[in-house]
């Protein structure tokens, strides 16, 4: 009896925990809500299985409980029962499946008048192309893809030179309009997935998914990675803005073209040797930095990662927080460099000069330090080297006092807070995953070591 009851108890809670839970769909943003109807038909079916099998449960616990003297009837099969059985879980089945085979077969079916534009994944960040004036996306290769070419355009393809990049997490597109999206993937599985949308595919390498859908509500969603794609997979986030059709067209003409991105020469030493005069008076005449002056060593740092960081200062992506007094120094010093070309400049001359050996002020135990660094090595390198595709700076050889400085700033929220610092929002995640100090000097304890093992000399071109 008592299991009856607590059988009934759960039918009821379940209902009533279903038709009043907060957690229910977000509120829908495009054209998919046939996608909900199909959804809802899956709860109304299972729903009404669940609701008559624990019924008949109770029904049998308590009908046929236990009695003293009582036998038990034996029936192996009964031909009627299997049959009406058959013919109900057929039909409970195919009223699930048809709504959605018929869903699905519109999901595939991209309108003819669809706008295009491509989703690049990687990890952990996404990018963004639209073709240009021609209207045709250019060709890629994964054997394209540099520091100076993130996306892997063919660049003697003519069709891609006026194709629309956008290194962001942030992609625009106009609302009402179709909207064919092409997907690929850099590195490994990854799925694009805008729960406003009713929306989600996967990103296969080597093959271009797709998917389409019609936005119809102004506003600022989330794209959420929904395929476990590595350790940092929980920090794989994006947003999609939909504009109107003006504001859109306006967004859309300020973002470069794969031509314009390429255009400048390379770095001049020379040129680069009397715009670092300004900066040798910080960070030191061989880029060996000073703690005095809370300036980092320079010297044997990735050239794409400080060509960054100058540019986050000189946009006021990093410096503009009123607690980071070092930041804002180097924000007016980085405002000196009149634009890209310079940067590239004073870049290539840090780049030539002698590595430095560092000095170590923290004192941790390196055993345990080696094991929290295991979830920093899956980007920054095993041995702190640095991963240009994983947008992770080198470590090792770095001053140990500005490594922790930094890693308190991004605990505190006084780095990787701007929007527009896709990086620092996930090292802000990552760095809270060092609970306390000791465990902070435990991991630069750990790089130390590995900084002993770094070159005398950065010979790279």
């Amino acid at each position: 009896m008592t299991l009856a009851i607590v059988l009934l108890l759960l039918i009821i809670g379940s209902l009533v925990f279903h038709f009043y839970s907060p957690w229910w769909f977000t509120p829908l943003a495009s054209n998919w809500g046939t996608i909900d109807d199909t959804i809802n038909i899956t709860f109304w079916v299972t729903g009404f299985v669940f609701v008559a099998v624990n019924l008949f449960l109770a029904y049998c616990v308590y009908r046929f409980r236990y009695k003293k003297n009582a036998r038990s009837h034996y029936e192996p099969e009964n031909k009627k029962l299997e049959l009406w059985l058959s013919i109900v879980t057929s039909i409970g089945v195919a009223v699930m499946l048809a709504p959605g085979l018929n869903v699905w077969a519109k999901f595939v079916d991209v309108p003819e008048d669809a706008s295009v534009v491509e989703v690049i994944g990687q990890q952990w960040q996404w990018g963004f192309r639209f073709p240009g004036e021609d209207g045709q996306l250019g060709k890629v290769d994964v054997a394209f893809i540099d520091q100076n070419n993130p996306l892997g355009l063919d660049k003697s393809d003519s069709a891609g030179q006026d194709d629309i990049i956008v290194l962001d997490n942030e992609v625009h597109l106009p609302i009402n309009e179709n909207i064919e999206v092409l997907l690929r993937s850099k590195d490994v599985l990854h799925n694009f997935a805008v729960p406003q949308f009713r929306v989600k595919m996967d990103l296969v390498p080597g093959l271009i998914t797709y998917l389409w859908f019609e936005p119809t509500v102004l506003g600022r969603f989330d794209i959420l990675c929904m395929e476990l794609c590595g350790l940092a997979h929980h920090t794989m986030r994006g947003h999609v803005v939909v504009d109107t059709k003006e504001d859109f067209d306006t967004w859309l003409a300020e973002q470069p073209t794969f031509k314009e991105t390429q255009q400048g020469k390379a770095g001049d030493i020379a040129s680069g040797q009397s715009l670092y005069a300004a900066c040798a008076s910080c960070h030191g005449q061989n880029g060996e930095g000073n703690v005095a002056m809370n300036a980092p060593k320079l010297s044997n740092q990735s050239d794409w990662y400080l060509a960054r960081q100058l540019r986050y200062y000189k946009q006021g992506i990093r410096g503009t927080h009123k607690d980071d007094a070092a930041g804002q120094q180097m924000a007016a010093m980085a405002a000196m460099l009149a634009d890209d070309q310079a940067i590239k400049d004073v870049v290539a001359y840090i780049d030539s000069l002698e590595h430095a050996p560092v000095d170590k002020t923290v004192t941790g135990n390196a055993k345990r330090g080696a094991s929290y660094y295991v979830t920093c090595g899956a980007c920054h390198g095993r041995e702190g080297e640095g991963n240009f595709a994983l947008n992770a700076p080198k470590l090792a050889g770095q001053k140990d006092w500005y490594l922790k400085q930094q890693l308190a700033n991004f605990r505190t929220g006084i780095r990787g807070e701007h929007p527009d610092d896709n990086f620092g929002k996930q090292m802000i995640l990552m760095a809270k995953m060092l609970q306390d100090e000791q465990a902070i000097d435990d991991v630069l304890t750990h790089l130390n070591q590995l900084g002993e093992t770094e070159p005398q000399a950065n010979t790279s071109p």
